[in-house]
């Protein structure tokens, strides 16, 4: 009975991921021709050193069956040939496919609100779709999409999809990640439609705006020093009274963010703590760091080292009791979650490694401060704790 009691968090925890976690609602199917509003958007695509994902992302673009768009790529001053890879590639049916030579970077800028900006400026559209070049859309997105942002009557409409998991660390790492993001958004939907501005969140790999209400508040311009620049656009849409809403697309859009271990390390470094603290209120971002990784490593680290000593001889049996059930939930919970974000459940079972890396992970990024370094570029943040 003992056992049980104390492990009664964890119980308490499956039972929220599995009850209370909900995918935003799918967009509405594309629209019939004769029903079809196709108001002019500007598709723009920020791209630093993309050369293994440019292509295909793109070439997902320009097959749009949406009758009236653009795509906008601005290379952010890449080392590879991004560049060059764009520019053999054909328009499609897009009304044109331009590639924008980035400028250098001012200061006070961070680099991708900076690529946004300058391809907002060359953009025609009355819609804005920002987009990452890690992604790949299906030929009915867009139209989905617009659909979908005046069934909403939205000024914001983002999008999830899915995480596309290749390799054993991307597997066995991203699931980690996101279930610490659904436990404190476990319901998107509701959250950015009633919640109160400090609660709002977006995907930056899918950002559809109306462009009067993006120049209305300053777009990319307004977040230039933001490194988690969706979040921040969400929560100033949201405060300034604007319509954001968010849906689900996952037969239709789909986002492979990193390839390996040392990727996987280096992008989730540069915002998982900066970009976290920027949903709590000032007065509290100094104690949520240690609160968040003490919380991580009590839940997913402690019980496996338990286990061990129990099985060792070096803890009694009531311990070794505690950590069996724990640690049996614990495998249960994490299958299930890998298996909903398409890895296979037998991940579940390897959770304390990923809890080990995302701790790393964490205190990497919390360590950092003010520091972000991504892609060649090394930025100094305004202080976080005390924006509002």
């Amino acid at each position: 009975m003992i056992p049980l009691l104390f492990a009664l968090p964890w119980l308490l925890l499956v039972a929220y991921v599995v009850f209370v976690v909900q995918d935003p609602s799918e967009l509405p199917s594309a629209p019939a021709e004769a029903g079809r509003q196709s108001p002019f958007v500007s598709v723009v695509v920020p791209a630093r050193d993309e050369a293994l994902n440019i292509a295909a992302c793109v070439t997902s673009l320009t097959e749009s069956s949406y009758p009236a768009f653009e795509v906008v790529v601005v290379d952010d001053r890449s080392s590879d040939d991004t560049a060059d890879l764009v520019r053999t590639l054909d328009s499609g049916r897009a009304t044109r496919l331009v590639v924008i030579d980035g400028q250098e970077l001012p200061s006070g800028w961070l680099g991708k609100p900076w690529a946004c900006w300058q391809g907002a400026q060359v953009a025609e559209g009355e819609f804005l779709l920002f987009t990452d070049a890690d992604t790949t859309h299906g030929k009915d997105l867009l139209d989905r999409a617009v659909a979908g942002l005046n069934e909403e009557r939205a000024d914001l409409l983002t999008i999830l999809g899915r995480q596309l998991m290749v390799t054993f660390w991307e597997k066995l790492v991203q699931p980690q990640i996101f279930l610490t993001m659904v436990c404190r958004f476990p319901r998107f939907e509701s959250l950015v439609h009633h919640g109160s501005w400090r609660h709002a969140i977006a995907n930056g790999q899918f950002l559809l705006f109306r462009r009067e209400i993006y120049d209305a508040f300053g777009g990319h311009k307004a977040v230039k020093d933001e490194v988690a620049e969706d979040l921040a656009l969400a929560q100033i849409v949201k405060r300034e009274g604007y319509a954001l809403r968010i849906r689900s697309a996952l037969s239709d859009f789909s986002t492979r963010m990193y390839r390996s271990l040392p990727h996987l390390i280096e992008g989730w470094s540069k915002n998982i703590v900066q970009g976290g603290l920027q949903t709590f209120p000032p007065a509290l971002r100094p104690f949520i760091p240690p609160l968040s990784l003490a919380t991580g490593v009590g839940l997913w680290v402690v019980p496996p080292v338990v286990l061990l000593l129990g099985l060792a001889g070096v803890v009694g049996d009531p311990w070794l009791a505690w950590a069996s059930l724990v640690c049996a939930t614990s495998v249960a919970l994490w299958a299930y979650f890998s298996r909903r974000m398409g890895a296979p459940v037998g991940y579940g079972f390897l959770y304390p490694l990923g809890a080990l890396i995302g701790s790393y992970i964490f205190v990497r990024s919390w360590s950092r401060g003010r520091r972000v370094v991504w892609k060649g570029r090394s930025y100094e943040l305004p202080h976080t704790s005390t924006r509002a």
